[in-house]
């Protein structure tokens, strides 16, 4: 297992006064550099900033290696490093979230130490945080390899690049902010990009659009797009269960790989739940791959319907990185990485970038609310797409994508409104794997 050394540095020109952040992740036995994160925090304290430079260098780690990931954390911050150590007490209150989130970070992990380093041997997360403070007083944010750009101004153009008519009705689903994401700290079995907490799933208020119509008789105030409803079409999302390419933490994009039996049986158990009351379901529609028709079809067997198959639905083609483990392309491909994590339009070697993933899956989640207007949909996908889909309908920041984490054949739901914006209703439930 690969061993990792976090160097991160904060500082404030003020104190309280501008500030931000730089971290480091290197490999602890060749010292190459695997990972950089900056960023420009407004006013604040250089404690603070110190502070938001360690968490930054966890969450890489997490990116990087996963649950459990050995990691040595070198700091110039005296006042960090002993309190994460709990040498010293934290009397500043202020400080104590950001402890308290840390903390949450480190027991994800395996920290090896806490050590204190000068100034001089932390030069390159220092420079890192002057990097991004530089790029913020110009007006700029902070891009890996210390270039910079624009801030953006705005919202984004809707992916046909025109702007909703006022003849026709409000979209569904937001426009896409596409965004960067990166490969899994896998907590159990994840494809792409999983951290975060789990919710419990509610049943999907459009199990039968009549049930509905029953509520709709409460005036309601409509958008003037489209005529005022309280009917709901529900998303229900449903990851595909675990493959061999999952429970090795390995790429796994266009690639056909199977369900293992362990993934099988998860299938099962989804399907089961999803043939009882209180879910109604109307249609299925799965992702093209097998690993996804294979779960849509466990569903299919037990409540009748056939599965419809979309495209748009697959998962993002990871080009020569599928198949290999997060590691593998790190060496072998370190600039295209980075290009990747920075950069939404970049794609891997032969492969796809996010943003074409983030423009697909709206067009896809759009057809869906419109052909099953009133209905509950089972949508069979992946990672990536239910993803976009999520944070789409929470226009949500580009941080929601690091901070969601969806396990093999859990469950999540989104309603739509046509009079009103898109509801999630739950999110990664696994409720029905427990049983």
């Amino acid at each position: 297992m690969t061993s990792y050394v976090i160097e991160a540095d904060g500082g404030s020109r003020g104190n309280p006064g501008p500030a931000g952040y730089g971290a480091v992740v290197m490999d602890a036995s060749d010292g190459q550099v695997l990972a950089e994160a900056a960023e420009a925090i407004g006013v604040t304290t250089n404690n603070v900033a110190e502070y938001r430079g360690l968490i930054a260098g966890l969450q890489a780690v997490l990116r990087l290696g996963g649950e459990g990931a050995p990691v040595a954390v070198r700091m110039d911050s005296k006042l960090v490093i002993e309190q994460m150590a709990g040498r010293w007490k934290i009397k500043n209150e202020g400080l104590r979230p950001l402890a308290t989130e840390a903390g949450a970070l480190v027991r994800r992990l395996r920290v090896t130490e806490w050590t204190w380093i000068p100034r001089e041997r932390n030069k390159h997360a220092d420079r890192l945080a002057n990097e991004a403070m530089d790029a913020a007083a110009k007006g700029l944010t902070w891009k890996a390899g210390g270039t910079t750009q624009p801030e953006p101004q705005g919202e984004p153009p809707a992916a046909a690049g025109q702007p909703p008519s006022p003849s026709t009705p409000s979209p569904r689903i937001p426009p896409p902010t596409p965004s960067p994401t990166t490969p899994p700290p896998v907590a159990h079995q994840t494809d792409l990009l999983d951290i975060g907490a789990i919710s419990e799933i509610s049943a999907p208020t459009a199990s039968t659009a009549a049930a509905q119509q029953r509520m709709a008789t409460a005036p309601a105030k409509g958008t003037g797009w489209a005529p005022p409803t309280r009917v709901a079409t529900s998303l229900l999302l449903l990851r595909h269960g675990e493959t061999a390419l999952s429970v090795e933490r390995r790429f796994s994009g266009r690639g056909d790989a199977e369900l293992t039996p362990n993934g099988l049986a998860q299938a099962a158990a989804a399907a089961e739940r999803l043939s009882r009351e209180p879910y109604r379901l109307d249609a299925i529609v799965s992702s093209p791959l097998k690993r996804a028709r294979q779960t849509a079809e466990a569903v299919a067997g037990r409540t009748g319907l056939d599965v419809e198959v979309d495209e748009d639905l697959r998962e993002l083609d990871f080009g020569d990185w599928e198949g290999h483990t997060f590691t593998e392309v790190q060496r072998r491909w370190p600039a295209e990485l980075s290009a990747w994590f920075a950069d939404p339009e970049a794609a891997p070697p032969g492969g796809e970038s996010f943003a074409t993933v983030a423009r697909r899956v709206q067009t896809a989640g759009e057809r869906l609310v419109e052909r099953y207007e009133g209905k509950t949909v089972l949508a069979v996908s992946h990672v990536t797409p239910i993803k976009m889909l999520l944070r789409l309908a929470l226009t949500a920041p580009l941080e929601s994508l690091y901070r969601m984490h969806l396990d093999v054949a859990c469950l999540s739901l989104i309603e739509y409104y046509a009079d009103g914006p898109a509801v999630v209703k739950s999110f990664n439930d696994t409720s029905h794997l427990r049983g």
